[in-house]
């Protein structure tokens, strides 16, 4: 095995004459958990994006599980074990919670991992177990609360049966209870071998979560290592509090 997962080197995107990502060198193990923050606009969407395939960078290499990726399609990408969750759920509102995780199951699954699709069924009621929406397996989607709505927005993500889950601003607009509920879903997939970055604002989330954060600033890392000594750089403190 490999032992860096995802290796980002030296990657850069614009958009025009807008440099988004300059130079960027990102990487996370097996199983890590990885906080990524900066101040909004600081690139960190772009970077998430072009590690999923929905950008294309225009210079540096992505290799996923050694295999360099960056040609690749974003579905493909998926098929490889590399899943993301989106800020803003869109999930498949005229179905029902359960058959939301039935198409990524059949669908988007590592080739690996795919299931009888006799077995689909019961594979979406565990992942709905282990995110806490069983009870409402046969609710419609459209209309589920806005946790709830993130709740299904990962365990999508988690059908794909990821080695890499990329979470988006998963918490934000919760309350305190839960910003806990999610934050406990996605320290529980190190148990389940899956390694996740963790984009997110809520500061307390990220010093719980993380076991290393990198800092972007302005489409460049300017930190990357464990929390206290990333939250007491001087550097960073100046990017989010100003001189």
């Amino acid at each position: 095995m490999v032992e860096t997962l995802l290796e980002v080197s030296g990657v850069t995107k614009r958009f025009g004459g807008f440099t988004a990502l300059d130079g960027v060198d990102f990487t996370v193990r097996h199983g890590e958990r990885v906080g990524l923050i900066g101040p909004n606009g600081s690139g960190k969407s772009t970077l998430v994006n072009c590690i999923a395939g929905t950008l294309r960078n225009e210079t540096g290499s992505i290799r996923f599980e050694g295999r360099e990726i960056c040609r690749y399609a974003a579905h493909k990408r998926i098929r490889l074990g590399l899943a993301r969750s989106f800020q803003i759920p869109k999930p498949f509102a005229s179905m029902s919670v359960l058959d939301n995780l039935c198409v990524p199951l059949l669908y988007a699954a590592r080739s690996h991992e795919k299931l009888a699709r006799g077995r689909v069924t019961e594979e979406a009621r565990h992942i709905l177990e282990q995110v806490g929406l069983h009870g409402k397996a046969g609710a419609m989607s459209g209309g589920l609360t806005q946790v709830d709505m993130r709740k299904l927005e990962l365990a999508r993500a988690i059908a794909a049966k990821p080695r890499l889950l990329i979470s988006d601003e998963a918490m934000a607009g919760l309350s305190a209870s839960e910003v806990d509920d999610i934050l406990a879903l996605l320290v529980g997939l190190k148990a389940q071998g899956v390694a996740v970055i963790m984009i997110e604002h809520v500061m307390r989330a990220v010093m719980k979560f993380s076991e290393r954060i990198a800092v972007l600033v302005a489409g460049r890392k300017i930190a990357d290592g464990d929390p206290q000594s990333v939250v007491g750089n001087t550097e960073v403190v100046r990017a989010y509090l100003g001189e």
